[in-house]
C-alpha cells in the first residue's frame, strides 16, 4: 500500500519483483492496472481499447478489427501496440505522453465512433449486451481515471491458465484465439518480449 496525495488516501501498487511475488502468494491470479502512473494517477499514458466479441464473431474478424483501429491511430502518427486478452478478445494499447483523463477518454470515444459509424453492421461502441450479437463491443470505457484493465503477462483466472500475451503485430495474424498463450507455452512462443520499447514511446494525441 502506497499513500499518495488526493481522494485516494493510498493505492496498492507493485514496483519491484518482490512486490509481484508478494501478490502472486497471497493467491492473486489476474493483476489489473490503471492507465496512470503511481506518481501521476490523475493523468493517462496508456489507452487501452478492448475489442469484446459478441455471440458468432470469428476470430479473424477480432483481428482485423484491431488492425482497423491500429490502422486508424497510424493515420493519426501515433503508434499502438497489441495483446491478447487471455479471454475473447484482443487489446489494443497506445502509450500517450501525459494527458488529462477526461482528454483520452473523449479521444477514444471520437475513434469508436468513427469505426462504429463507418461499420456498424461488425461494430458497437454501446455496453448494451442485447446489441453485441455477431458484432464486436469496443470498450473505451477503459480510460478513465477509476477504470482498469488486465495487465500485460497477467495469468487469467479461467481454464487452461490463459495469459493476457503482448504481441508484436506481424505475430497478430498467426493467432488462432485470445487464449492461446498459457503458463506453459508462453516462454517458449514468446522468446523476446515484443513490447520492449513501448516505455520509450513518446507521443502527444492530436490537438483536435
Amino acid at each position: 500500500r502506497h499513500e499518495v496525495a488526493g481522494k485516494d488516501g493510498d493505492v496498492i501498487a507493485a514496483e519491484t519483483v518482490d512486490d509481484l511475488v508478494a501478490i502472486m502468494q497471497s493467491g492473486t491470479l489476474e493483476i489489473h492496472v490503471r492507465g496512470s502512473r503511481l506518481d501521476s494517477l490523475e493523468t493517462c499514458d496508456r489507452i487501452v481499447f478492448d475489442l469484446d466479441p459478441g455471440e458468432g464473431v470469428t476470430w479473424p474478424q477480432i483481428v482485423a478489427g484491431a488492425r482497423e483501429i491500429r490502422d486508424r491511430l497510424a493515420a493519426q502518427k501515433l503508434e499502438s501496440f497489441v495483446k491478447l486478452s487471455g479471454g475473447k478478445g484482443i487489446h489494443v494499447v497506445l502509450p500517450i505522453v501525459d494527458v488529462d483523463w477526461d482528454t483520452a477518454k473523449n479521444f477514444t470515444q471520437k475513434v469508436v465512433g468513427e469505426i462504429v459509424a463507418d461499420s456498424p453492421q461488425r461494430y458497437v461502441g454501446k455496453m448494451t449486451k442485447s446489441l453485441r450479437d455477431g458484432k464486436i463491443f469496443i470498450d473505451y470505457f477503459r480510460n478513465s481515471r477509476e477504470a482498469t484493465s488486465v495487465a500485460p503477462y497477467s495469468t487469467r483466472a479461467r481454464p487452461g491458465a490463459a495469459v493476457s500475451a503482448p504481441l508484436g503485430w506481424e505475430q497478430l495474424g498467426r493467432t488462432k484465439s485470445a487464449d492461446e498463450y498459457t503458463v506453459l507455452n508462453l516462454k517458449k512462443r514468446c522468446r523476446a518480449d515484443p513490447w520492449d520499447g513501448i516505455g520509450k514511446v513518446r507521443q502527444k494525441l492530436p490537438s483536435k
